[in-house]
């Protein structure tokens, strides 16, 4: 299903609610929207396949922007609003964008971006316009809202954060489908795993640039429920969006959990939650006594998945599951689980290794042959290269980030782009980033540093340091505190023993990810 056919059958229905603002997108408005974006796409010539790109705050034109390129056959990349100038321009170029899409909330970026992205014929801006942009309502409006004839459905290329330094695009492999005869794998998630139906309300708190998020408001259109969108996380008005909306579906991060179990008693349990059928959790580990405590609360309605934007396999468990078999993050259901050592040996029950999925999904990295090879094994297997081990049922327990991963309040975050940046700066002479315990995010960025010679350690260092990672990258990539040390640990042949230096802030911890 998609959006066009609930608005046949029930185009006043809301689509979509804005939670703080109050504004509803009708399935009609939000049909009529995407059909004109994809009239507008045709017109400048893109055709099925071709790429473009977006950058928004959550707001409500968000959506329909997606949808506008899937009714059109694009290749679509949501770009998170936190970047820097930098790096949304690199990811622009890396994506072989023909358009890009902003607001007017980002137009202080848009105009230094309006030099840097040649390849790109059509640039558009909602709810404001600039020197170089044209206004997305205009040009929106100037299209007919009929559909584009013998659709193509359109497909996304999210972007996850490279290991070394740059953000690569995962391509899914996917064959031409006609818009109407397509599904979504998230939206038969939605429905067989979680129970969604055309009656659901689905509340989204997180930013729609995520690829969960983004793909499961999408789900629950081509379902015909009503998505409720958080313009940012607060708890409390997480708890009194559920009453108030009678929300019956929700996806979070562990650190959402977190943040309302903080707030006072009294405040908590003020709003009936009662609606809720299934609430969904994933993109990090979450802490055992916390997750014992939101079942208590809210009941066995919490499901929990591991899964990559690679889409190369699917590990699920429901409450009951996850209270036989603590701190798992389920079963396979969506591939074969393999464990494998750093020679390529599958391991037994119970030892730890790399991750890999067989017979499930295929991807590459856009752009990056080497970087897809790195990925899989001889045996046809893939991995997102995290670590774990299966017990004797087949459930899988992660114990450790890929390539030193950290993944703060539910965002995946590589250190090597902040190493990169600091080791050119004169006042370092070598440095480590790694993710060290956080209570509230469980996982928070570190740098540990060598001072250059003549470079006195110390506070004022630390501040400098921070700032220049700052003007760079985004703040939720660069390290939140620094520690000096006179010499890093390294191997004769100048290998950085990164494992003793997060040894060493995890020491206490039963696992190396919380």
């Amino acid at each position: 299903m998609y959006p066009g056919a609930h608005a046949a059958t029930d185009p006043a229905k809301p689509a979509i609610i804005m939670a703080g603002s109050g504004e509803v997108i009708s399935y009609r408005e939000l049909d009529d929207e995407a059909n004109r974006l994809s009239q507008l796409f045709r017109a400048a010539g893109f055709e099925p396949g071709d790429h473009i790109s977006f950058c928004l705050e959550n707001q409500a034109h968000f959506l329909p922007i997606a949808w506008g390129a899937h009714y059109a056959g694009l290749v679509y990349t949501a770009i998170s609003s936190r970047l820097t100038t930098e790096e949304m321009a690199y990811i622009i170029d890396n994506s072989d964008s023909k358009a890009f899409i902003t607001s007017g909330y980002k137009r202080e970026q848009a105009a230094e971006l309006v030099d840097q992205m040649p390849n790109v014929s059509v640039r558009l801006m909602v709810d404001s316009v600039i020197d170089g942009f044209e206004s997305y309502g205009e040009a929106i409006a100037a299209q007919p809202a009929e559909p584009l004839p013998n659709r193509i459905a359109g497909r996304d290329m999210l972007y996850s954060s490279g290991t070394t330094g740059r953000p690569k695009g995962v391509a899914q492999q996917a064959e031409e489908i006609l818009l109407e005869e397509g599904d979504s794998s998230v939206g038969n998630l939605l429905q067989l795993l979680f129970g969604a139906t055309s009656e659901s309300v689905y509340l989204s708190p997180a930013p729609f640039y995520h690829s969960a998020p983004l793909r499961f408001c999408l789900a629950m259109n081509m379902v015909g429920g009503t998505v409720v969108a958080m313009e940012r996380f607060d708890p409390e008005d997480c708890l009194r969006l559920i009453q108030e909306h009678q929300i019956t579906h929700t996806q979070v991060v562990p650190t959402m959990f977190v943040r309302i179990l903080k707030l006072d008693p009294e405040v908590r349990n003020q709003y009936d939650v009662s609606s809720l059928q299934a609430v969904v959790h994933a993109a990090a580990p979450c802490p055992v006594d916390v997750k014992e405590t939101m079942i208590k609360w809210w009941g066995p309605i919490i499901h929990e998945y591991y899964a990559g934007t690679e889409g190369n396999g699917f590990v699920y468990c429901n409450s009951e599951q996850w209270l036989a078999h603590k701190g798992t993050v389920g079963m396979a259901i969506v591939g074969e689980l393999h464990i494998v050592d750093d020679e390529g040996n599958e391991l037994p029950v119970g030892e730890e290794g790399t991750i890999y999925f067989g017979g499930a999904g295929e991807f590459e990295y856009h752009g990056d042959p080497d970087k897809t090879a790195e990925s899989r094994d001889p045996r046809g297997w893939s991995t997102l290269g995290d670590v774990g081990r299966v017990d004797e049922h087949g459930f899988l327990y992660l114990t450790d980030r890929k390539a030193y991963m950290i993944i703060s309040g539910g965002v995946n975050i590589y250190p090597q782009e902040a190493e990169n940046l600091l080791t050119m700066h004169p006042k370092v002479f070598d440095v480590a980033v790694i993710g060290v315990p956080n209570e509230d995010f469980g996982e928070e960025v570190k740098a540990v540093v060598q001072p250059a010679g003549g470079s006195e350690a110390g506070p004022e260092l630390e501040r400098e340091l921070i700032a220049y990672c700052r003007d760079h990258l985004a703040d939720v990539k660069c390290p939140r505190t620094i520690d000096f040390r006179d010499e890093l640990p390294r191997h004769p042949t100048g290998k950085l023993y990164k494992r003793l230096l997060k040894d060493e802030y995890w020491a206490g911890h039963q696992s190396r990810i919380i």
